[in-house]
């Protein structure tokens, strides 16, 4: 039975595909969320401390300032309070879109809970912003805004007095309530930004900015909305009279008919509850972890390749424990590691080539060891025969995850060295490499594909050796709906691979490292 979070996953596919073809994988915005995010967060923080220039405290002038800025200066102060409204709801709706989009990639659960914790707050964080900048405009919207949430507060212990009753009268309210207002509405933005910076922390090169183009689109499409449809105010507040008909945002203001509905007791039980839940979310149910990363220090040369590669900052180079001649050495730490193997393709030890003693490289996964890596190679080399024979080295979180024949499945493409497609070429287990990775737009383990392609290219050390023809090779990017592409370019490959003929100087495996390798496949099996 598929489930709800692999429906809403080939849904993402499926949407993000077209917007490959409109925008790029680069700046497809589905796979830029986090950085529009935080670009939609500076937008917003500019233009409020711009906007703060003309703003008054007062009661009556708040609503005056704001009034005059929209109107008399239009064309500058009005169109940063457009932005500042537009920006505000459109980081909501990215923001929202983020979380389930992560959630469907199942990429908030075990060693990577950090961030989906982290988000929690940030999510709150940024209502608060909202609802707080609403206040200050006081129109009849601020009104509402303002007598609902003093409301929903007065139903916590924490307060000697009602503060609901601020409002009851014109006389009840004064100038210094706008100055905590505007307090809180730079405080509570900059604990927002705290949090966004924590919410990244276990992340190596997070990506905080948006590509450019796709900055400069965002930018021009809010300015574009700002001018057609400008930010207006709902006519001053009046509390000697209840607003009764007011049009809400409903992207940050949502709940507030809710709320309005509902018993207070309701609203924070229910509020309670969601964040519970939200926090609770990565371990319901717990994910089996895969065992992490375990560095070999016969074989590490304190290089920090590994620690570069890394996409989550679980690894760190420390000094050397062994008495050996090197400065350095890798150390792991296993409540970040998620085992995607990307550290293993980037060890200069791993080469599947060495013969002498057991196969062990500076930096390994217990569960996938290199040894066995190598093994299934080989068997899967020897279930391929015909003209145009192509072995896929694949990721299980695309297209090609599912086994089938001459096919070897990793957590991350970027596990494999670029030596063991030497070793598949030069040991006749095939004519041609498959490298079939996840969508191209948004590595599962956020850097994989990039690593790749640079290794490939021989611009990223473990480099592919010269002497490999680069016409052997394929890589395919593709997403867990694009099979039918995948098997496309496969089958054209393996014609191309046929028309080419067999590798020259092939040096085919011994019958004994064949029988070996099905040996070691099979005992790994039964361990799984």
């Amino acid at each position: 039975m598929i489930g709800v979070r692999t429906i809403l996953r080939r849904g993402f596919d499926r949407v993000e595909r077209p917007l490959d073809t409109l925008f790029g994988p680069d700046w497809n915005p589905l796979a830029n969320l986090g950085s529009l995010g935080w670009f939609l967060f500076w937008i917003v923080a500019v233009t409020g401390i711009y906007l703060f220039i003309f703003f008054d405290t007062g009661v009556v002038e708040a609503y005056q300032s704001v009034e005059w800025l929209s109107n008399d200066h239009w064309f500058h102060a009005g169109l940063a309070r457009s932005l500042h409204r537009y920006a505000s709801d459109l980081m909501v709706v990215v923001m929202l879109i983020h979380l389930v989009r992560e959630w469907s990639f199942d990429r908030y659960r075990g060693r990577r809970w950090f961030s989906w914790i982290t988000g929690v707050p940030v999510m709150w964080f940024v209502y608060m912003s909202g609802i707080t900048g609403y206040w200050l405009v006081w129109d009849k919207l601020a009104q509402y805004v303002a007598l609902t949430t003093t409301e929903l507060l007065d139903a916590l212990p924490f307060f000697a007095e009602p503060i609901a009753r601020n409002f009851l009268t014109p006389d009840s309210l004064s100038g210094r309530f706008f100055t905590l207002m505007v307090f809180l509405h730079i405080a509570i933005p900059l604990l927002l930004l705290l949090m966004m910076w924590i919410h990244v922390q276990r992340i190596t090169s997070a990506r905080t900015n948006p590509p450019r183009g796709l900055g400069a689109i965002t930018l021009t499409a809010l300015i574009a909305v700002a001018f057609a449809m400008p930010a207006s105010s709902q006519g001053p507040a009046n509390l000697a009279t209840f607003p009764s008909e007011i049009g809400l945002d409903w992207f940050i203001l949502g709940l507030y008919p809710v709320i309005d509905l509902a018993p207070p007791g309701v609203v924070w039980t229910g509020t309670l509850l969601v964040s519970l839940l939200m926090i609770g979310l990565p371990w319901l149910p717990p994910r089996k972890e895969a065992e992490a990363a375990q560095v070999f220090l016969d074989f590490c040369n304190g290089c920090t390749r590994c620690e570069a590669d890394c996409p989550y900052n679980a690894i760190t180079m420390v000094p050397r424990t062994d008495g050996a001649a090197f400065l350095l050495q890798a150390e792991v730490d296993a409540d970040r590691c998620v085992a995607c193997g990307i550290c293993m393709g980037s060890c200069p030890s791993s080469t599947p080539f060495r013969r002498s003693g057991p196969l062990i490289t500076g930096i390994d996964l217990p569960g996938r060891p290199l040894e066995e890596l190598r093994a299934e190679v080989i068997a899967a080399g020897s279930e391929l025969t015909g003209p145009g024979r192509t072995m896929t080295i694949a990721c299980a979180h695309g297209a090609a995850s599912v086994p089938e024949k001459g096919r070897v499945i990793l957590p991350c493409v970027a596990m494999a060295p670029p030596s063991l497609f030497d070793f598949i070429l030069s040991r006749d287990l095939a004519d041609g490499v498959c490298i079939a990775g996840c969508a191209e737009r948004d590595c599962f383990n956020r850097l994989g594909g990039k690593w790749t392609e640079e290794r490939i290219a021989r611009t990223r050390d473990p480099f592919l050796r010269a002497r490999v023809p680069s016409e052997r090779l394929l890589t395919v990017w593709a997403g867990p709906t694009e099979n039918a592409r995948l098997e496309a370019e496969t089958r054209s490959f393996a014609e191309r691979l046929a028309a080419m003929g067999p590798i020259a100087n092939q040096r085919p495996l011994d019958p004994d490292d064949v029988k070996a390798a099905d040996q070691i496949v099979a005992s790994a099996g039964k361990k799984r």
